[in-house]
This record gives C-alpha cells, structure tokens and sequence, in this order.
C-alpha cells in the first residue's frame, strides 16, 4: 500500500472545530480594510447561500494589525503572536475550497472524505494502512479541549466500515486517560488476566465458527486495552516533564487545556503513535462581543492556542521528530469578508460561514517551511491563484506518509473506498 519512498512516518493534526476567521489570522487584506462598511458587491451574493446572512451585507476589514515576519516575510496578524516565531517552519495554504458551509458535514468532509456519516477518518485509513508502531498504545489517538465534542461527533474519528480496531481511542488529560480500561473494585491485574483470557477463548470459539472480523477484532481490542493499562498512564502523566517544558507549552499537571493535549501530542508522537488528533472547540466567530468577537475574543482564543502549538513545533525540531512528523492545522472552512447579515437586535455580528476560500497549514513531514501557496482575490471572496480542495489535502497528507491516495482502498457492500473518494490530487508544490 505504500508506493511512494514515506516523508513522514506520523501526523498530528490539530482541528480548530468552528474554524478560525482566515481574514483575521493570515490574510491581509489592506482593499477590505479600505473598503470596510460598504455594501458588499452584488456579484458576490447573487446565486449564493449563507447559514445565516440575507439581504446585502457590509464588508467588514479585519481589526487586526499586520505584519511580515520569518525570512520569507509570511503575513500574519498580531492575534497569533507566537506564530510568528516558527514562520520559517510553516507551509501555509491560501486558496483552500471545500463543498460544505456547515459545521457537521463540512468537518466530516476534511476528515472522512463525505459530509455524511458512516465513512471511515483519516486516522483510522492511515492506521489501517500503517499499523502503530507502539503495540502498547493505539495507532490513532483523539485529545479534545473545551469541553466539546467535534461538530461531526465521533465520526470525525470514527473507522466507518473498517474494522472498529483502527477507530480513534479518546484520551483523556484530567483523570483516567482512557475512560472504562481501569481494573474495576476489587479486580487485581492477575485476575484481569484471567478473565481476559476466558473471554479471548470464548471469542476465539465463535470467531472460528461464524468467521466475523469483528470478533476477532474484539479479541485484539481486549488485548490492547489490558497493555494500555500500563503504557497509557505513564504517556498521559505529564508531571515528570521539566518546569521550562511545562512554562513553554502553558500546560498544568492533572489539568485539561489545549496546552496539555500540545504536550501530551508531543510524548504520543514521541512514543510511537501514528496519528493523533486535537479537536479544541469554539472557533465559530460570528459575535464581534467581548467573549466572541473579533477583536478581544479572538485574541483570548488565539492566546490559549498558539502559544503550545508553537511550543510543539520548536519541542518536535529539538528533538529531531519534525521531519518525520506532519502537523497539519485549520478549521472546516472559512469566514465571510462581509459582515454576518441576520437579525441581530442592534449588536453588530461577526463572520458568516464561507466555504469558497479559506487558509490552513501544515509544518515538517517533508513540506516546504517558510512557504505561501495560493492566494485569495484583493477582498478574499475567491480564488485568485492555485486552488487546493479538501481532498487534494488528503491525498497530500496521505503522499507523505507513502501512500497512492487512489490505492488506499477497502471494498464494502460491492465497492472500493478510498479517503479522497473520487476526487482529490497531489500538491506536489507543497513538498520540499
């Protein structure tokens, strides 16, 4: 399944659930400033649908102050300080375009390949074809901050028809790591042995005589859980970290915070895991208030963000793990140049949904630091140069990993699936 020499050997990728507002991170727009408050132009609304705006909007110019930074003078806004520390390692992607303006389907698209339920994620397509390299951990872990499940719940790292032993394994930074895989009152681990193997025994006498993977797809999971009791603990107790770690990332002991899950994807990648997942929810700006606006909501969000992420990056580069580690970060789409035209009872609101154009970014596994591709027209309506659609980010991703994104198949009810189902090609221009 692996055609290609690999680049990477993982992927960790960060989900900012809501998606980030673009216009105000990595998309200066000095035209949308100056032209911040008129009508939008009709030819922007004309056959169009929003999740929310009627009638003509305003453009709205980012708040936002700018600057280049890095050798290659990448633009960036002053919400996302700490990333102008790592621009040299950074691959950022203007002209991304997806098929979804809603939350669920569009996530679903970026990670399954369809906005509807039932298809396998990334994670599991690429531990199906890799396998983990730590046979006491799972190949595909999935750390959540803010509380929230993604927008497209657990499918958004779901194995669909795979085979339920290559679904993402929720951990948990604040208690038990993973929920249920603790010895119940009064059972030792000897005696959980004992009990596993009865069970492995019974699975195995249907498994030879019905022939269902599932079932011996259960016996793998029961074993994976019995070593994890071991090695999950001990990857997930970030207290032996040093303190300069700890003030770096931002991250607490015993705490859950983005922060944490950044150190804690860190050690996952460090131990050997294939793929691992952050979802940190509440990116959906449409407010321009105190706690969802533009201004001093996005700047507390970011300031809970790029500080650990950064602190990932330069932590992977020190240890020599960069290279072979591909970080991906962004959002389901983007937002809107005007602003959201809704009832509003007198606030003014912020972003509507826009899938037409939106940025991302990836770092290491083999793609070109410092570097810009694609570009937005001088508003950030559509795309001027170089479009990436979502699936020609997955077959991307997948390239580096070694995979021919149109070989990475599984047959279920008469077919052959693939992650980037009939679309989707290689950014080659990305790749260093």
């Amino acid at each position: 399944m692996s055609p290609f020499p690999a680049t990477a050997k993982r992927v960790s990728y960060l989900q900012r659930t809501g998606s980030p507002p673009n216009l105000d991170l990595f998309d200066h727009k000095p035209q949308l400033v100056k032209r911040d408050g008129e009508d939008c132009p009709d030819q922007f609304l004309e056959g169009r649908e929003f999740a929310f705006t009627k009638g003509v909007p305003k453009l709205m110019g980012s708040p936002r102050k700018w600057s280049q930074v890095g050798e290659n003078g990448l633009w960036m806004s002053d919400a996302i300080p700490n990333f102008h520390e790592i621009a040299d390692e950074m691959c950022v992607v203007h002209s991304m375009h997806t098929d979804q303006f809603n939350h669920a389907p569009a996530e679903l698209l970026v990670y399954t390949g369809s906005p509807r339920s039932g298809r396998p994620s990334m994670g599991s397509w690429v531990t199906y074809g890799l396998g983990s390299e730590n046979e006491n951990l799972p190949g595909f872990v999935v750390l959540i901050s803010s509380g929230v499940q993604p927008n497209g719940g657990k499918n958004s790292f779901g194995s669909g028809f795979l085979p339920s032993v290559y679904q993402g394994v929720q951990c948990r930074s604040k208690g038990d790591p993973v929920l249920y895989a603790s010895n119940p009152s009064g059972m030792n681990r000897g005696t959980r042995r004992l009990t596993l193997d009865a069970l492995n025994d019974l699975n195995q006498a249907q498994a030879d005589e019905m022939g269902h993977p599932e079932t011996l797809t259960r016996i793998s999971q029961y074993e994976l859980a019995f070593r994890m009791q071991m090695a999950v603990p001990e990857v997930m107790d970030i207290s032996d970290e040093s303190q300069e770690t700890l003030d770096a990332y931002g991250a607490v002991p015993g705490a859950s915070s983005l922060a944490n899950n950044c150190l804690l994807a860190r050690r996952l990648t460090e131990a050997g895991v294939r793929f691992v997942q952050l979802f940190d929810w509440g990116w959906d700006f449409h407010g321009t208030g105190a706690a969802t606006g533009l201004t001093t909501g996005l700047t507390d969000k970011c300031a809970s963000m790029d500080r650990p992420i950064a602190a990932l990056i330069k932590d992977l580069r020190q240890r020599g793990l960069l290279d072979e580690t591909l970080i991906v970060w962004g959002g389901e789409f983007g937002r809107t140049p005007f602003r959201e035209g809704r009832t509003s009872g007198g606030k003014i609101l912020g972003r509507d949904h826009y899938p037409d154009v939106f940025t991302m970014w990836m770092a290491g596994g083999g793609v070109k630091g410092g570097f810009e591709y694609g570009q937005s027209d001088e508003l950030g309506f559509q795309i001027a140069e170089k479009p990436v659609h979502v699936h020609d980010l997955q077959a991307t991703i997948l390239h580096q990993l070694g995979f021919d994104h149109e070989k990475l198949t599984y047959r279920f009810q008469g077919r052959d699936y693939r992650l980037t189902d009939v679309h989707g090609k290689v950014i080659k221009d990305l790749i260093s």
